[in-house]
C-alpha cells in the first residue's frame, strides 16, 4: 500500500551535515528567490527572483503527463516530452499492420492526430502553496491510526475545496517528512493526441544497450497535443474539441548550447530517497534492492520468452518490457554507484554527526530524543515487512485478479458517502478508473498473462506461511489456474467494464473465478491496509518532529535545505559539461556521425535509412553546431533530476528551449540517495537534432513552422 503520507513521510531526514554543490537541488518554485545569487552566478541571464513565479514564463509553458514531464512549445497546445513518455499511446493505436511503435507517427493536419492511451493526460500547473496549517490541524495530539485519519480528513478536504474550481485536479503531498504540506493546483486536460513520434530507430535507437550509458545517441522526443472544447472548458476526446491555448509556451532557441553553458530544468520528478536514514539506505542497498533487481531481471527475460516472435504480443508487452528493462538496469546502477561511493558508510558517518549535535544540547535532547528514537524503531519494524511486502505484491502481475481486487474495491468504496472513500476511488477518480480498466484490452495476452501469474505465485509461495495470504492459500488450494482463465470473462472488455456499475452484493454472489478470488481475499487485505495505516500515523509524527531538528541543524550551519522529490514542480540548474570515468574522456556532445557508427540495420541499432543517408552525405543545414563542426545528438550536463523528470524542457540563461532532458548515465543513479557531483550527469537530447530530424529525415514542416521555426 502507497499512501499519500508515506510519499512524504517516509522520506526521512536529510542526515548530512555536508553543504549543497552548486548544482546540487530540486528546488521548489518558492525556494529560487533563495538561490538566486548563486544561479546568477552560474549564468542565469534571467530575473531569478521572479523565475518561480507560477504566473509568468517559463514556469506557465510547464506540464506533467502524470508520470513524465512536459511544455508546450507552441500557442495550440503542442507538447513536447520523451519518446518513451508516448511509447504507451503508440503501442494502444499500434498493430501489426500499423505498428507505429516502430516505424514512429506523423500526423499530417489536425484532423490526423490520434487519441493518446486512456487515462492520458496533459496537467497544467497553475498553483503550489504552503496548507501545512491547515494540514495539521487537529492532529497535534493525536497518535497512530486516528492521527493517519485527522490527516487524511484534512487533505480530502483541502483537495475537495480546491477541486471545486472546474476543471482542476489537487493534491496535497508531504515534505521534509511530514513537517510541511503543499497543495499543487493544475488545469486538467482529459482529450491528448499523438502528434507525431519518430522511428524507434531514432526514438530508441540503442534500446537497452544503451540505457543508462555514455556515449548516446538516442533521440527521445515526441509530440502530443492538449485539446479542450470550443468553450475551452476541460472536455474528453471529441471531434469537436480544438486545440488547446497555454497561457505560454516556450521558445525554441535560435542557437544551441555549447561545452560550459548554463542550462536548467523544471519538471516533476517523482522520489529521491536523499533524506532517508542510514538504516535505510543500508536495509534498501543490502536486502531489497538485490531481491528487486533479481526479480526484475527475471520477469524482463520471461516477458520475451512469452511473447516469442508473436508480433501481436510483442506489441500488446512492449510498454510493460521497456518500463521493466529500464528499472532493473536503474537498480543495478545504484548497487555498483553505492559502492563507488561508500554511500551506506557516508550516510552512517553523517547521521552521527546529526544525532551528536542533538545530544549536545538537554534541551534539543528532550525536544527531539524520543521522536528520533521511535523513529528508529519504526524503521525496523518496517524493514521487517519490505521484503515480503515485495513478493505477495508480484501477484498483481496477474491482470485478471488485478483488475478483480481493484473493481471490487471500487464496489465497496462506492457504498461510502464520497468524502470518506480511499483516494482513488473517489467521484473525482472515475474516468481514470473506466480507462484503467479499458486500457487493459491492448496490454492483455491470456497466454502471456497466466505464464506470468504462474511465475508470481511460484515466487510468493518460497515466504514463510506466516508471511503468506491465508485467504489466497485457501481459495487456490486444490485450483488449476488454467480453470480460472478459461471460465473468467474478466477479459473481455466489455464484460470486464459492467462490473464499474456492480454491487457489493453482486460481486459476492458471481461465480467468475478472478472475482471469487478478489471477494476472498479483501477481508484479509483490509486489515493489513489497517495495520499499515496505524504505522503511517506514527511514522509522521515522528519523522516530522525529526525533520523538525534536521532544518534547524541545517540553520545552524547557514545552509538551506530542498526537500526530497515528490512528484511536484520543481527546478533544477547546472552546466553543460562532460566528465572522466576511469581514466576515459568523455566529452558534453555526442553526434550524428556516432548513429552511423552504431546503425547495424537490425535490432536496437536500426536507424531510419534516410537519417543514415542524409547523415553520410553530412546534409546537416543549419542545424551544425559551429564549434562542432556537426550536427549534434544528445549532450550531458549537472543537473539534478530523477525519474518523472524525463520529458522535462531544458533551458538556457535566456529561458529557451534547448532539448528535453531523459536519462543519466548508470554511475550516477545513485544520485537518488545521494548526489555526488563528481559522477552525476543528466543526458538531454539536443534541440538541434531533434529539428534537423523533424525537418529532414520526417518531413514534420507543419510542426516547425507552429513552433516559430521555418523549415530551409
Amino acid at each position: 500500500m502507497k499512501k499519500f503520507l508515506l510519499t512524504g513521510a517516509s522520506a526521512m531526514f536529510m542526515v548530512a551535515p555536508a553543504a549543497v554543490q552548486a548544482d546540487e537541488g530540486m528546488w521548489l518554485p518558492s525556494q529560487t528567490a533563495a538561490i538566486a545569487d548563486q544561479m546568477k552566478a552560474a549564468g542565469l541571464e534571467l530575473d531569478a527572483k521572479t523565475l518561480g513565479d507560477l504566473q509568468r514564463p517559463p514556469l506557465t509553458a510547464i506540464a506533467s503527463l502524470g508520470g513524465c514531464s512536459a511544455a508546450f512549445l507552441s500557442p495550440d497546445g503542442l507538447v513536447a516530452t520523451n519518446h518513451h513518455c508516448v511509447a504507451g499511446s503508440l503501442q494502444y493505436n499500434s498493430s501489426p499492420e500499423k505498428d507505429y511503435l516502430t516505424n514512429g507517427f506523423l500526423a499530417k493536419t489536425l484532423g490526423d492526430e490520434l487519441p493518446a492511451a486512456p487515462g492520458s493526460r496533459v496537467y497544467v500547473i497553475e498553483d503550489l502553496r504552503d496548507v501545512s496549517k491547515d494540514m495539521l490541524k487537529g492532529a497535534d495530539k493525536l497518535e497512530g491510526r486516528a492521527r493517519y485519519d485527522r490527516l487524511q480528513a484534512n487533505r480530502a478536504a483541502l483537495i475537495t475545496a480546491c477541486e471545486k474550481q472546474a476543471n482542476r485536479r489537487c493534491d496535497v503531498r508531504a515534505y521534509f517528512g511530514g513537517q510541511q504540506y503543499w497543495l499543487q493546483q493544475q488545469l486538467e486536460i482529459k482529450d491528448v493526441r499523438l502528434a507525431y513520434a519518430p522511428a524507434a530507430g531514432v526514438g530508441n535507437f540503442g534500446g537497452e544497450k544503451d540505457n543508462w550509458m555514455w556515449p548516446r545517441h538516442t533521440g527521445d522526443f515526441s509530440f502530443y497535443r492538449a485539446y479542450v472544447a470550443p468553450d475551452g472548458s476541460s472536455a474528453t476526446f471529441s471531434k469537436d474539441n480544438v486545440p488547446f491555448k497555454p497561457k505560454a509556451w516556450l521558445p525554441v532557441a535560435k542557437d544551441g548550447v555549447k561545452d560550459g553553458d548554463f542550462v536548467m530544468v523544471a519538471g516533476f520528478p517523482g522520489t529521491t530517497e536523499r533524506l532517508r536514514t542510514a538504516e535505510e539506505a543500508r536495509f534498501y542497498y543490502e536486502e531489497l534492492y538485490p531481491y528487486q533487481q533479481k526479480m526484475l531481471t527475471d520477469y524482463a527475460n520471461r516477458i520475451v520468452e512469452l511473447t516469442g516472435s508473436d508480433q501481436a504480443a510483442v506489441i500488446a508487452y512492449a510498454a510493460t518490457l521497456r518500463g521493466t528493462d529500464n528499472y532493473k538496469k536503474k537498480i543495478a546502477g545504484q548497487l555498483e554507484g553505492a559502492d563507488s561511493i561508500s554511500l551506506v558508510a557516508k550516510k552512517q558517518a553523517e547521521e552521527a554527526a546529526f544525532r551528536v549535535w542533538i545530544k549536545a544540547d538537554p534541551k534539543r535532547e528532550t525536544l527531539y530524543g524520543p521522536a528520533l528514537a521511535e523513529l528508529d524503531r519504526l524503521v525496523l519494524e518496517t524493514d521487517a515487512t519490505s521484503l515480503a511486502d515485495a513478493k505477495t505484491g508480484m501477484l498483481s502481475r496477474g491482470q485478471l485478479y488485478s483488475a478483480a481486487r481493484t473493481l471490487y474495491r471500487w464496489a465497496t468504496e462506492q457504498a461510502k458517502a464520497d468524502a470518506a472513500r480511499e483516494p482513488g476511488y473517489q467521484d473525482r477518480d472515475r474516468t481514470f478508473m473506466t480507462q484503467r480498466m479499458q486500457v487493459i484490452e491492448r496490454r492483455y495476452v491470456q497466454a502471456v498473462d497466466k505464464a506470468l501469474f504462474a511465475d508470481a505465485i511460484a515466487e510468493y509461495r518460497t515466504l514463510p506461511a506466516g508471511q503468506r495470504i491465508k485467504s489466497f492459500d485457501a481459495f487456490m488450494e486444490g485450483r488449476d489456474l488454467a480453470s480460472l482463465y478459461a471460465t473468467s470473462e474478466l477479459g473481455n472488455t466489455a464484460k470486464r467494464m459492467e462490473w464499474m456499475g456492480k454491487s457489493v452484493a453482486d460481486f459476492k454472489a458471481s461465480s467468475d473465478p478472478f472475482i471469487q478470488l478478489a471477494v476472498a481475499t479483501a477481508d484479509e487485505a483490509m486489515a493489513a491496509e489497517a495495520a499499515d495505516k496505524e504505522r503511517s500515523g506514527k511514522v509522521q509524527k515522528a519523522r516530522s518532529k525529526v525533520m523538525e531538528a534536521r532544518l534547524a541543524y541545517a540553520a545552524s550551519l547557514g545552509k538551506t535545505m530542498y526537500p526530497d522529490a515528490n512528484g511536484s514542480l520543481r527546478f533544477t540548474y547546472g552546466k553543460v559539461t562532460g566528465k572522466t570515468v576511469d581514466g576515459q574522456v568523455w566529452t558534453p556532445f555526442t553526434t550524428a556521425e556516432g548513429i552511423v557508427a552504431k546503425h547495424t540495420g537490425r535490432g536496437e541499432f536500426d536507424a531510419p535509412d534516410k537519417m543514415i543517408d542524409l547523415i553520410k552525405a553530412k546534409d546537416y543545414g543549419r542545424y551544425a553546431a559551429p564549434e562542432l563542426g556537426t550536427l549534434p545528438v544528445d549532450f550531458m550536463s549537472t543537473v539534478d533530476i530523477t525519474n518523472g523528470n524525463s520529458g522535462s524542457s531544458t533551458l538556457n540563461a535566456r529561458g529557451e528551449f534547448v532539448g528535453l532532458a531523459f536519462d543519466g548515465t548508470i554511475e550516477g543513479v545513485v544520485s537518488d540517495w545521494m548526489y555526488d557531483p563528481a559522477i552525476n550527469r543528466t543526458i538531454h537530447v539536443d534541440s538541434r537534432f531533434m529539428l534537423w530530424t523533424m525537418e529532414k529525415v520526417d518531413g514534420a514542416d507543419r510542426l516547425l513552422k507552429e513552433m516559430g521555426v521555418s523549415p530551409q
